[in-house]
């Protein structure tokens, strides 16, 4: 058996993304503000993002440039189709990391952790963590049955 180690760099200098985790975290929030309000504002996502206006701005123009998001006058930027494809996504893994870490630490909010380490994840483990889930809740566990001994 070949391993190939890395730097959590060189990993992802290799897998060449087109979206940084920056930009993940952008387009999240800005598709969970488009669900509620039906738009984001420049404004909002510094705050819920403890940014500055000026970085979120930045950011929603680099995002802006790859066809994520649209952006109007007065700060007001919504998802594009191909940003909601992601945004949905992003929305999705978002929801399945936190759901199993409030199962697993039986807690209420985990958002902190998720947010930490929802870049780390591949779609298949997001998928398999999904299923298991759903397995956890349903909470239909075989019992330890005795060794007959």
């Amino acid at each position: 058996m070949n391993h190939e180690y890395r730097t959590l760099k060189g990993y992802k200098l290799r897998d060449h993304r087109e979206i940084t985790d920056a930009m993940e975290d952008y387009l999240e929030m800005i598709c969970r503000s488009a669900q509620q309000e039906g738009y984001a504002r420049i404004n909002h996502l510094a705050l819920a993002l403890g940014v500055r206006p000026s970085s979120a701005s930045k950011m929603v123009g680099s995002l802006k440039e790859l066809g994520y998001v649209d952006s109007e006058k007065y700060g007001i930027v919504k998802p594009t189709e191909r940003g909601w494809k992601l945004g949905r996504y992003l929305l999705h893994r978002h929801e399945v990391l936190h759901t199993f870490l409030c199962l697993l630490n039986h807690t209420e909010d985990e958002t902190e952790q998720v947010e930490q380490m929802e870049h780390f994840f591949q779609e298949s483990t997001i998928h398999n963590l999904e299923k298991l889930v759903c397995f956890l809740q349903k909470g239909d566990f075989p019992q330890n049955k005795p060794s007959g001994r």
